[in-house]
């Protein structure tokens, strides 16, 4: 709108009428004014974009509230000395001449767009629509003004909702169709006006849809707020809008990538109307895109189903919109998808927010940190009573670094004023944005106090909590209005008769709750949390004795009978009977968590700091805490007490050293010392060699253009010849590195004078790298950078878990002649793919390179360089990285290099699409599934989840959050692990093929090979010397059966409840030779028969991260990528030791009597795979995984988008024991049994065909 009335040429004159002549300030940038003094110029304006092709017009109302009025006609008091607090707001908002122009400008400019949208509509048969545009404000609710006071906020929520109520009620009356609340900055003023939407329709009666669109930044968060696009979508979902969506702020082609995530996490429709580019001001509009590059946009936007509605914001004339409404003629709307679902038990997970989105995870417990609570924090609450709230943010910013998914923030206290405390903290943490990343949980007794806080979070919240105590009506009460805020609540187990104590009360409550939130408010179930009330146990009074199992069975019943709820409690409550005895009340806790987390317990309350592992709590104790948490007999707290007093306990810990030789060699000539420091990889001398060389060549870039660059040839010409391999060359890049880290200050202090004589070091190339979004793998990436800088090239190296946004608007920023992606896990081919694509639609001009274990030549032609009309190479491993690289960027050779490439492609393709396999019909597949044997299957010594841990550290610090702490019951050492190492892939990563121990005598690699196995041995004695990788594992094993292709697994022997599902898929390919269609539930049992299965996880990889880092900040690449490799073989050893003790654990194994050679080479009965692998291709399966062993909280292993283990040391999967089990490849799949997977699974077929591309025998639509 301001676009186009500037081309009217109206002026402060016009604008001011006789009505506002005398007003005291400038009025041409009140451009709501318009729709009062210049009502024929805004009809027309109207009446141009219908004509254009507009199907919803907005209504000049972009300031129509008292407070963004007030601009423009009241004094600001800061040119007085004073400022703009509450108090000047609320006169602004008490104003009658505000509030009555705010009314005028809002019904009149609703009523010309109501007149020119039926005239149009009269006059084409297609009906257009009036959005009643709710603008942002000047003022923030999310941040301060006042450098020295960050919670400090001009004005109040209730004075921001009290303005926008005027608006609203205003573009009612005038005929809107739609309300708009558009261009959000900061999404707490978008949820004032949200609120004021609702209370409205409450009060009047009056309904009409809602639609939202947010400006976002070119991270991708509102402007103010820094809020996330997932963030904002799950704070303002509870609206049911009719379309949500991004507007302003930027132009189409850098939202693109904010559009599309949006499209892809919502399940409504996807709005978009951007600026016209970036602002221009040469440009008659002010922005830089014509016409007809908003079409080419938006309808690029459209064929790629991202949106739904489609304009323009800023800079968009009629013109404009003409175009945009021709692009989008023969585009479909995208199509709205429906709530993604949890694969087990279908469960609709938790969605919250702070600044950034938290989803519940499969496999996760959810920590709620409890140290900003008052009464759960001494410290805390001291600050808090002594006004020290600045101080008390940083127990909040504790919290968040250790780990905690959620803050729990409670007031309650006698001395102290909870509304004004909550209000004043949460406006602190505000503004903190480390903090305000988490949702919130606000935890008051009293409504009021509760209130203030909804009012003080921009997210989505908790509220903790409601209740039935007050009766019916209260209860529906409160919930309409956490419902309004848009926060999930919890719900005590409480009526009218009082606390529920007994199992009967609980459920009849919890379900009587749930009926009314559910059927009557329209409360969305998974946003349900209920608290069914942990009372203390150990009490020595009688009917306090089945409190726990009371708990535990309702949150059972719970998780059965009211779908999608959760459950929590407070833990600390267990064991209130046993103040002042910490042990047996960590014992207690973990205890008590360990059996309500099995019986679907998804969250609590806890200090992590008072819990022990559950497998650690020595034996007798654990069963004394046991008889009393589960009332297994009527001395149990006697017992217990008398126990309880003598228990103890203790720690230790260990040292390291070093050392260094000089050789004959230093007698030589400073060029032939660098040159042989380069060849060999010695770096011990190099800071005294470089600066001799830097005396005597003067320049820091002739050092490096001169000796050092000589030496690096003789490198390259070695390694290219076969003649070094690549352990040398990475040891020699080391040495490079730290002879330029001296030579670079050097380097920067002559910089100027260096441009100015025009002597600059040319690098051949400039490289960026990255591991792929969702994949932590980097190994072999950081090996191909190694190689490529030691061959002049500059390498940017991103890191892993990558978007593709980032990698892209690197590569532009760097002027980057290659892009390189990196991924082990199949779901990164998929993301290469995606890379491709934007890289065409983007326009890049430069190759990419492809590499990984997943990856392949063929993959990379028929699946990524189809996309991409630029040269796509897969680069097989480090070797073939410089030849590749090199013919891509020579002049000469380049054009050569690619015409044969196409060719091979070609060649490829045309193998592909005449190589789909021969497959049986799933029912054909299935019939012919092996006839096994179940008669002697063996019974494991335990069943349930047991843990082993090298650590011993205070589980209270531990940096996963877990709620078990990590020293577990049984304890295992780095020592234990080295006979059951697997070398020879120790040595493929280095490029030397092998198998151990023959390759140390191998003809041409046999010295390098010694010489690197030599510094692997060294390392690794370090390693276990010091202790510095953290070993952690989780297994269990669960009775099991299968069901078709499933297994299910079950919460005890009786096999009566169903705890969860594993997914599995079966071979299709024709054989003809009678061999069977293998699939793994084949080797367990059907129902009838008690079979068993096991679960893994382990990892290494605790430690390694700061361990690479402090190598690599000492530009020692070799040594960094060494302990990368063994820490990934200690994690496969682990897996081998750990299976050995399950196999021991399930009987069959303790009659084993094989060495450690022949157990690396699994001589043994019973297989171990993992998913994503071979025999289980379906990565999602992990999350199932997850979620029965508990793996996060456990271990600290957690998950990534794409399935892929963090640290990237750790490896999991599944135990079978069948005497006939065997590894084997699923091989491609049809179409139906794709359709199948994805229905047992409860996931859609067009999702499972993404998880499952590789292994598909056809195209998918």
């Amino acid at each position: 709108m301001g676009t186009t009335i500037r081309t009217y040429g109206l002026g402060e004159k016009e604008i001011r009428g006789e009505r506002f002549a005398d007003s005291k300030k400038d009025l041409k940038n009140n451009g709501d004014l318009y729709s009062l003094t210049q009502a024929a110029t805004i009809c027309d304006i109207h009446r141009r974009f219908l004509e254009a092709g507009a199907d919803i017009i907005e209504t000049n109302t972009f300031s129509a509230t008292s407070i963004g009025q007030s601009e423009f006609f009241v004094d600001d008091p800061r040119e007085h000395g004073g400022r703009k607090d509450p108090a000047f707001y609320q006169g602004v908002i008490e104003s009658e001449f505000l509030n009555d122009l705010a009314w005028e400008i809002n019904e009149q400019s609703a009523k010309q767009c109501r007149e020119w949208c039926d005239r149009i509509a009269n006059n084409t048969g297609r009906p257009r629509f009036v959005a009643g545009a709710v603008g942002p404000l000047t003022v923030s609710l999310s941040n301060s003004p006042d450098a020295d006071d960050a919670g400090f906020r001009v004005c109040s929520f209730d004075q921001v909702k009290t303005a926008y109520t005027q608006q609203i009620r205003g573009l009612i009356a005038g005929g809107s169709d739609i309300l708009l609340v558009e261009t959000i900055f900061d999404s707490l003023n978008a949820k004032a006006a949200l609120v004021a939407i609702q209370e409205v329709f409450e009060q009047d009666g009056k309904v009409l849809p809602i639609m939202i669109s947010a400006a976002v930044g070119r991270g991708g968060e509102t402007m103010i707020s820094a809020q996330t696009i997932e963030a904002y979508w799950n704070a303002m979902k509870h609206v049911k809008p009719i379309a949500i969506g991004l507007n302003c702020s930027l132009g189409p082609d850098l939202m693109r990538p904010f559009l599309a995530e949006l499209a892809d996490k919502s399940n409504t429709a996807i709005s978009c109307y951007p600026n016209a580019g970036l602002p221009n001001p040469l440009s008659p509009t002010g922005f830089d895109l014509k016409p007809e590059d908003m079409g080419n946009f938006l309808g690029e936007f459209a064929s790629s189903g991202l949106i739904n509605i489609a304009g323009g914001c800023c800079g968009n004339t009629p013109e404009h919109i003409a175009a945009i409404a021709k692009a989008l003629e023969s585009k479909p709307p995208r199509t709205v998808k429906t709530e993604t679902k949890f694969s087990t038990g279908a469960a609709i997970p938790l969605r919250l927010s702070g600044s950034q989105p938290f989803t519940q995870q499969i496999g996760q417990f959810i920590m709620i940190g409890e140290r900003t609570n008052v009464a759960g924090s001494p410290k805390f609450a001291k600050l808090i009573k002594e006004n020290k709230f600045e101080e008390a943010v940083a127990v909040a910013r504790q919290q968040v670094e250790n780990g905690a998914n959620i803050i729990d923030i409670c007031m309650d206290e006698g001395m102290i004023d909870g509304v004004a405390a909550m209000s004043r903290f949460l406006q602190l943490l505000g503004s903190e944005p480390e903090v305000a990343k988490v949702p919130f949980m606000v935890d008051s007794s009293k409504w009021e106090v509760i209130e203030a806080g909804l009012k003080c979070v921009q997210g989505k919240g908790i509220v903790n909590s409601i209740s039935m105590k007050g009766g019916e009506a209260l209860f529906r009460e409160h919930a309409h209005k956490v419902l309004k805020y848009g926060a999930a609540v919890v719900v005590m187990a409480f009526d009218e008769q009082g606390q529920a104590a007994t199992l009967a009360d609980k459920i009849r409550i919890c379900e009587r709750a749930y009926k009314i939130l559910v059927d009557e408010v329209g409360f969305p179930p998974e946003d349900i949390i209920f608290d069914p009330n942990i009372l203390t146990v150990g009490t020595g009074i009688e009917e306090h004795n089945n409190y726990a199992v009371d708990f535990i069975e309702a949150t059972r019943w719970i998780k059965q009978n009211l779908p999608h709820a959760k459950v929590s409690g407070g833990v600390s409550n267990v064991s209130f009977g046993f103040r002042g005895n910490n042990p047996v009340r960590e014992a207690m806790h973990s205890a008590f968590l360990f059996h309500a987390i099995k019986a679907g317990m998804d969250m609590a309350i806890v200090n992590a700091g008072m819990l022990e592992v559950y497998e650690e709590i020595q034996p007798e104790l654990k069963e004394l805490v046991e008889d009393v948490l589960l009332n297994r007999r009527a001395d149990a707290t006697e017992r217990l007490v008398n126990f309880g007093e003598k228990l103890k306990a203790a720690n230790a810990g260990t040292t390291v050293a070093d050392k260094k030789i000089e050789e004959e060699w230093r007698k030589g000539t400073v060029e032939e010392r660098l040159s042989h420091s380069l060849v060999k990889g010695i770096d011990a001398f190099i800071d005294a060699d470089t600066a001799e060389a830097l005396a005597k060549y003067g320049k820091p870039l002739t050092v490096i253009e001169g000796p050092l660059m000589a030496g690096m040839s003789v490198v390259g010409d070695l390694f290219g010849a076969g003649k070094m391999f690549l352990p040398q060359v990475v040891k020699s890049a080391r040495v490079m590195k730290k002879s330029v880290a001296y030579l670079t200050p050097f380097m920067e202090a002559e910089k100027a004078a260096m441009v100015a004589r025009g002597e600059t070091v040319k690098a051949q190339g400039k490289i960026v790298l990255a591991t792929v979004k969702g994949d932590v793998h980097d190994i072999g990436k950081n090996i191909v950078g190694v190689v490529l800088a030691c061959n002049n090239y500059e390498v940017i190296d991103l890191g892993v878990m990558v978007s593709c946004e980032k990698i892209l608007e690197r590569a532009k920023l760097e002027n980057a002649d290659i892009i390189g992606l990196s991924g082990l896990i199949t779901p990164s081919l998929d993301e290469m793919v995606h890379v491709a694509r934007e890289m065409e639609r983007t326009g890049f001009k430069v190759p990419l390179l492809i590499g990984g274990a997943t990856t392949s030549r063929a993959h990379t032609a028929v699946k990524v360089a189809q996309h991409y009309s630029e040269p796509v190479v897969h680069v097989l491993d480090a070797s073939r990285a410089v030849p590749v690289t090199s013919s891509l960027l020579s002049k000469e050779g380049k054009a050569a290099f690619v015409k044969q490439l196409l060719a091979d492609y070609e060649k490829l393709r045309e193998q592909h699409a005449g190589s789909a396999a021969k497959l049986l019909s799933l029912e054909d597949a299935r019939a012919n599934a092996p006839k096994l044997k179940y008669g002697e299957l063996p019974k494991p010594d335990f069943t349930g989840v047991r843990t082993l841990s090298s650590g011993s550290f205070d589980p209270g610090k531990c940096d996963c959050g877990s709620s078990h702490g990590h020293a577990g019951a049984f304890a295992v050492k780095l020592e234990d692990l080295v006979p059951f190492i697997d070398w020879t892939p120790f040595f493929h990563t280095w490029e030397l093929r092998g198998v151990y121990p023959k390759i140390l005598t191998h003809e041409k690699h046999g010295e390098e090979a010694t010489k690197l196995f030599a510094d692997a041995q060294k390392m690794l004695e370090e390693f276990v010397a010091n202790g510095c990788l953290e070993l952690r594992a989780v297994y269990g094993l669960f009775p099991a059966n299968r069901v078709g292709d499933d297994v299910e697994v079950y919460t005890n022997g009786s096999r009566l409840h169903l705890r969860t599902k594993f997914h599995f898929l079966r071979q299709q390919i024709e054989k003809g030779d009678g061999t069977p269609n293998y699939c793994l539930a084949d080797f367990i049992a059907p129902k009838g028969a008690p079979d068993y299965i096991g679960g893994f996880a382990v990892t290494s990889g605790h430690g390694l991260k700061e361990i690479v880092d402090k190598l690599k900040a000492a530009h020692d690449d070799y040594n960094a990528i060494l302990a990368e490799a063994i820490a990934d073989r200690l994690a496969e050893a682990f897996a081998e030791y750990l299976h050995k003790r399950a196999r021991d654990e399930w009987g069959f194994g303790k009659l084993e009597s094989f060495t450690a050679a022949d157990l690396i080479e699994e001589r043994y009965r019973g297989i171990r795979p993992a998913a994503g692998y071979p025999a289980s291709p379906d990565h999602t399966e992990k999350g199932i995984l997850w979620d029965l062993l508990d793996v996060e909280q456990h271990t600290g292993i957690k998950l990534t988008e794409s399935f892929a283990m963090w640290p990237g040391s750790s490896v999991s999967g599944l135990y079978f024991a069948h005497s006939d089990s065997k590894y084997f490849a699923v091989g491609k799949l049809g179409k139906d049994q794709i359709a199948d997977h994805a229905q047992r699974k409860g996931k859609s077929l067009t999702e499972m065909e993404r998880w499952l591309g590789p292994w598909l025998n056809y195209s998918p639509s």
